[in-house]
């Protein structure tokens, strides 16, 4: 059964949760925040995450998505469970029930407004921006039936293109701008889909990482880390063993995700484990 939970997500429950109706077929939706305006004379930075995340558990609750997702960093948060409807659509007394018509509808806030400022670079569009995150995304909202298709067409620009019947016959990936009875005009863009992920080897337990500890899946995180960067090893490791540069390699890997204090102190969690994807052995 698919996860409730995107695993690589934040869990911030609103505690506010409502049945979809699965007489329409799985949907999901793409919003960006746009919380700032900006243009390409007039660039602004990006607001930070944690403020947007304060803010939909907060004083913007009752527009909340599932999940907010930074495209630079590849964090997210979640809402609400992937079988409750979310807020972030207008949903009209007696219309098609936006926040509700499908198995899911499954909303994604991605973290963004045109011409954001990040690390001193601009950003015109969403699909400029690093995507970080963006495969594990894509797996999750798969997991729930929902196709990598695009009834109204891919985003490609701020121009809406609506229709009542289409939303209600057909699953797949829709934009704010294709939703019936809304006038936003977001995303403007959004990622191509993703090839599928390789099966990843599930969180064997913090215990199970002792030193001495010898295993394939040690082994298997230690290319990992390397490949992420992550690498704090010394020539001649024994790289199926559990010893210190492990403890400084996964330590950095934590740190890369914006793990501080106990929970980037090189002992493997499930969170950051999730998102470090190892590759499964048979």
């Amino acid at each position: 059964m698919a996860d409730m939970w995107m695993p690589q997500a934040i869990k911030a429950d609103l505690d506010d949760h409502a049945p979809c109706d699965p007489a329409f077929p799985p949907k999901a939706v793409a919003h960006i925040t746009a919380d700032r305006t900006a243009t390409a004379a007039a660039p602004a930075d990006l607001v930070p995450f944690d403020d947007l995340q304060k803010l939909f558990t907060h004083d913007g609750k009752g527009k909340a998505p599932h999940i907010l997702w930074d495209p630079f960093a590849g964090t997210f948060a979640q809402f609400f469970p992937a079988t409750s409807r979310s807020k972030a659509l207008r949903d009209l007394p007696g219309g098609t029930r936006t926040n509700r018509a499908g198995e899911v509808v499954i909303q994604i806030e991605a973290l963004f407004f045109p011409f954001c400022r990040v690390k001193g670079k601009v950003f015109a569009a969403l699909a400029d921006t690093p995507c970080h995150g963006w495969q594990e995304l894509n797996d999750w909202v798969r997991s729930w039936d929902v196709p990598d298709t695009w009834p109204m067409g891919q985003p490609t620009d701020f121009t809406s293109h609506r229709s009542a019947r289409v939303w209600k016959s057909q699953g797949g990936w829709y934009a704010h701008a294709h939703v019936p009875e809304n006038d936003h005009v977001d995303p403007g863009s959004w990622p191509v889909f993703a090839a599928r992920m390789a099966p990843a080897e599930p969180f064997p337990g913090a215990a199970f990482f002792h030193t001495g500890q010898k295993s394939p899946v040690i082994a298997a995180m230690h290319r990992r880390l390397v490949a992420e960067d992550c690498d704090r090893y010394r020539p001649g490791d024994v790289i199926d063993v559990w010893e210190i540069d492990d403890v400084k390699s996964y330590a950095a890997w934590q740190q890369k995700l914006g793990l501080s204090g106990r929970d980037a102190d090189g002992t493997p969690g499930k969170r950051s484990w999730d998102r470090l994807r190892v590759p499964h052995l048979a």
